[in-house]
């Protein structure tokens, strides 16, 4: 814990966990029920200066960097939240950032050459004021669209396109698995400003209801349940030049200088959500007695415990290490992926073992580990699949 225990960052873990026990507990379940979590949450979240960290105090943030904001998904999942809750509360992590690297604010390591001369550009100070801030604030909640219903992880390939049309781009295409989708007042889309599925890609922040957009009806899935996922459509929607995000053409780039984040955001989701099944389960084995015995007392379970314990330790003290790197500037790649591949797999044995260990109580859904369980599912896939990411290893290797 030495690489993120500070006496700052240990006040920060206080007002998360205060934050979750108060804020998020007593309704969890309901939110679970409804598939969203309200607009609300994101307002208190803000007055404590939750939403703002890792984000400058010149766009609005709290400050911090990467290591903050793992500290916040590590105790709100710690406290008895879900990675669920992360993504619908701080979607706009994934959202923003390609918005406030282009007014040379950060967050994110030092932008290519190709990107950089349209940094601190009179139209990206514009975005900020209208997107950023307000975000921050939680007065506007922002979801970043890239999927799409033919293609993944192929980032590349986008089918949606951006039309020129005076000072007006015009946008057809669908984007899907879009986390906040449903509440979303903006997307920042990519989008092709070539060739569909062919062409250089760009980045447009495109506003809910204009003429043309429009959303699915919410999609329902195996986890997550309190974060709302949608089906966007574009037909015909006319986008103000000015909503561009850096300069045209460079999208893919900002993309790539943000994965490192999101992935680190999802590996620190995956051991949190391990650490917090093991402890749930070493309560329940000490209180659970079975033939007039505690579970714990059985060896075979102890030795169950302790298995648990090592891969959930092993997986965070990676983690923390590959993202301290990636704050301090290091451009680390395989790295990261490697670190989203440990955590993941550590939380999948954890959830499954936690399970196991809870017998038929596991099974319902009052159960807290059953739904870390489903929600653990997600994590092997969002941000780029485990395969993808060792294809990023292998690549690092030079074969």
């Amino acid at each position: 814990m030495s690489l993120v225990d500070t006496p700052e960052r240990r006040q920060l873990r206080e007002l998360t966990r205060s934050f979750t026990r108060r804020e998020v507990l007593p309704h969890l379940s309901d939110w679970e029920r409804a598939g969203e979590v309200p607009r609300a949450l994101h307002r208190k979240a803000a007055e404590l200066g939750l939403l703002g960290i890792g984000f400058p105090e010149k766009v609005g943030g709290s400050g911090g960097d990467l290591l903050d904001s793992i500290v916040v998904t590590e105790e709100l999942i710690r406290a008895g939240g879900s990675s669920g809750l992360v993504a619908a509360l701080f979607t706009h992590g994934i959202a923003l950032p390609h918005i406030v690297a282009a007014a040379g604010a950060g967050p994110g390591l030092p932008a290519p050459a190709r990107i950089r001369p349209a940094v601190g550009s009179p139209r990206a100070a514009d975005l900020v004021d209208r997107y950023v801030r307000p975000t921050l604030a939680g007065e506007k909640i922002g979801a970043l669209a890239i999927t799409e219903p033919g293609g993944g992880s192929d980032v590349a390939a986008v089918h949606t396109t951006a039309r020129l049309d005076g000072e007006h781009y015009v946008v057809n295409g669908t984007k899907t698995y879009i986390t906040s989708g449903i509440r979303a007042d903006f997307v920042t889309a990519a989008v092709s400003t070539g060739v569909a599925g062919g062409g250089p890609v760009s980045l447009l922040v495109i506003d809910r209801g204009l003429p043309g957009f429009t959303v699915g009806p919410p999609l329902s899935k195996m986890g997550w349940h309190c974060s709302d996922t949608a089906e966007l459509s574009f037909v015909d929607v006319r986008v103000p030049v000015a909503n561009l995000v850096g300069p045209a053409d460079t999208g893919f780039l900002q993309i790539m200088q943000h994965f490192a984040s999101e992935r680190l955001g999802l590996a620190t989701s995956a051991y949190a959500t391990a650490q917090r099944c093991l402890e749930l389960t070493i309560t329940w084995c000490r209180d659970r007695h079975t033939f007039g015995r505690a579970l714990a007392s059985r060896q075979v379970v102890r030795h169950r415990l302790a298995e648990m314990a090592t891969v959930t330790e092993a997986a965070r003290s990676y983690v923390h290490d590959v993202a301290a790197r990636v704050a301090a500037g290091q451009p680390l790649v395989a790295e990261v992926a490697m670190a989203k591949n440990v955590a993941v797999a550590a939380c999948d044995r954890v959830v499954d073992d936690a399970v196991q260990l809870h017998g038929g109580f596991g099974y319902l859904r009052d159960a807290e580990v059953e739904r870390h369980y489903r929600d653990a599912r997600i994590l092997g896939i969002g941000g780029g699949t485990t395969e993808i990411m060792n294809e990023i290893i292998a690549k690092g290797l030079g074969i």
